[in-house]
């Protein structure tokens, strides 16, 4: 597989380095001082880029590779607003997008936890819910797309007739999210349900960057030779 880095910094040289030790050819890697390098000419031939930037920059880059014919897999997050304008060019161009605020497989199974869990405090409105997360002090945005899919989730499960959430809106805000950025943690997320009497808790914590950079890198495996708009529902 020939691949592309967008995003040269800590996380893409772990990509670089999982991508060499799986077989895989790194041709082209983009930062912030060879940005212009990003174009359809340098491209050619690539299977797959996997995007890792900033929300200032991460549009712009998806855009560029879908409008080259270049699938891409992006785990940029706090940009996600336009998230959908790209999704609908992918299938317009019949190209290739993986998107996920989050590649650690771990994560991943908190998600489906966690929307089970909001199913099930359908029935115990005396809880409230609240989401922490705390990451390192180089992290561009906050709350972490992490914590808003988590957020985003236990609102979509809540009945509304239970008392939880305004019927006016699905902001994700009315779910307390805490941010903290502490020196170089990777990434911890809970998600918390505290009545008068208990708490209940699911928790994730990561150890490292290779966790989601070889997420990432399975993700590029699974869309290469693909058509469509995919997430991590689609690779579990």
């Amino acid at each position: 597989m020939k691949t592309a880095i967008i995003g040269y910094g800590k996380m893409g040289h772990e990509i670089e380095k999982i991508l060499r030790d799986r077989g895989h050819e790194v041709s082209l890697t983009i930062d912030v001082d060879n940005a212009s390098d990003l174009t359809a000419e340098n491209l050619k031939g690539i299977d797959v880029a996997i995007e890792f930037t900033t929300p200032a920059t991460a549009y712009g880059n998806i855009r560029t590779c879908l409008e080259s014919g270049t699938a891409v897999v992006s785990g940029t997050t706090g940009w996600t607003s336009r998230l959908g304008e790209l999704q609908e060019l992918c299938r317009q161009r019949g190209g290739a997008l993986f998107y996920a605020s989050n590649y650690s497989l771990g994560v991943n199974l908190m998600f489906r936890l966690n929307r089970r869990l909001a199913e099930m405090m359908n029935r115990f409105p005396a809880y409230d819910v609240a989401i922490e997360e705390t990451h390192h002090t180089q992290k561009k945005d906050s709350p972490s797309g992490t914590a808003v899919t988590l957020a985003e989730d236990v609102i979509a499960r809540l009945d509304r007739k239970s008392g939880w959430v305004n019927e006016a809106t699905d902001d994700p805000a009315l779910i307390g999210i805490t941010s903290y950025r502490i020196g170089a943690t990777p990434g911890d997320h809970s998600v918390t349900y505290t009545s008068e009497d208990d708490v209940l808790e699911i928790r994730h914590s990561i150890k490292n960057r290779r966790t989601l950079a070889l997420g990432a890198v399975i993700a590029a495996e699974f869309l290469c030779g693909k058509h469509g708009v995919y997430t991590m529902d689609d690779l579990f």
